[in-house]
Parts: C-alpha cells; sequence; structure tokens
C-alpha cells in the first residue's frame, strides 16, 4: 500500500475501506468528502491534540470536520478514534455524520466495538450516553468511553444516504479568526 490513498466513494470502495488499518474520514457540510487511508496511524500526543485542535478550530473557517481512526493488529476486532479536528464552524449534522461514518466502517469490518479517549471537557458524558457511548476503563486522567456493537450495527438509513449522497469538495478557506 502506498503512504496514503484516497477513497471518494464510500459504497464502491468499500473494500479498500474494509481492508485498511487506519486513515481520516472527511466530512464537510454535512456531506461525505473523502477517507484517505494511510500505511501509518497519526497518534498525537495530549498536549498536541488541544493545541492542535484549539489552533485549527480558531483560525480556520468553514463547516469541516476529519476523524482520525485505526484498527489496533493486536485487536482487530476493535477501531480506535484517535483524533477529531474540527473548523469554528463545525455543524452538528457535520460531526454527527462522521460519526456516523464511523459507525458504518465498523459495520464494514465487523468490528465489535469502538473505543475513544475523550481530551475535552466540552463534550460531557451525558452527551456520549445518549449517543452510544459507554464510560470504559475510567481514570484519574483520562475519560476513555465504548460504544459496542457486537454484530448489532446501525442499520444504513436516510441520513447515511443524504451523507453520501453526491460527494463533494468544498473550497478550503484560508486562515481566518473565527468568533
Amino acid at each position: 500500500m502506498p503512504l496514503a490513498q484516497i477513497v471518494t466513494d464510500w459504497t464502491r470502495e468499500s473494500e479498500r475501506l474494509r481492508a485498511a488499518r487506519c486513515g481520516v474520514i472527511e466530512v464537510a457540510g454535512e456531506r461525505f468528502v473523502q477517507v484517505r487511508l494511510r500505511r501509518f496511524a497519526r497518534r498525537p500526543s495530549q498536549a498536541e491534540a488541544i493545541l492542535w485542535g484549539r489552533f485549527v478550530h480558531r483560525w480556520r473557517a468553514g463547516d469541516r470536520c476529519w476523524l482520525y481512526f485505526r484498527q489496533p493488529r493486536r485487536h482487530p476486532n476493535f477501531l480506535v478514534l484517535d483524533y477529531v479536528i474540527s473548523t469554528c464552524g463545525t455543524g452538528l449534522g457535520t460531526f454527527r455524520g462522521a460519526l456516523r461514518l464511523l459507525d458504518d466502517l465498523a459495520r464494514l469490518k465487523h468490528a465489535d466495538a469502538v473505543l475513544c479517549d475523550v481530551a475535552t471537557s466540552r463534550i460531557s458524558d451525558r452527551l456520549l450516553a445518549r449517543w452510544g457511548w459507554a464510560p470504559h476503563a475510567p481514570g484519574r486522567w483520562h475519560r476513555q468511553f465504548i460504544k459496542r456493537f457486537y454484530g448489532h450495527y446501525p442499520q444504513p438509513d436516510d441520513s447515511l444516504a443524504a451523507l453520501l449522497a453526491s460527494p463533494r469538495r468544498p473550497p478550503v478557506k484560508q486562515l481566518a479568526l473565527c468568533g
């Protein structure tokens, strides 16, 4: 596999998605844009996640969200959500759409669960519970959550079809202070 491959059609290129170990799901304007499949996972440090995430969120305009995921070699039945970046104008629909695509990727890969470590306090435990996430391995410095499937995946519905309809590439805006 080259260092990176780009998937722009979720349904036609589902075999490439199923075989990939890690990548980045990009959603903009409540529409799927692409998945950049990578050879190596992007695993930021806690400080990098906070600092770089704040920088992008403050200085990039638009309605755009990136989800970095990986499938650990030691635990092939799980997906890990490593990192989420959003711009200052990202709407809830775009973020939920990206998470919906992650759920569908878990279905394609027959993953048992998706794991994440929530670094920001702006995402509440109550919101995560409403979206199907449960606390996992509680610790003093980390808020780890798991979304279990075990063969019962969300069924493809109209929201997923609308997300995948007419993939488009919105123009990337230059750095501009938001807010």
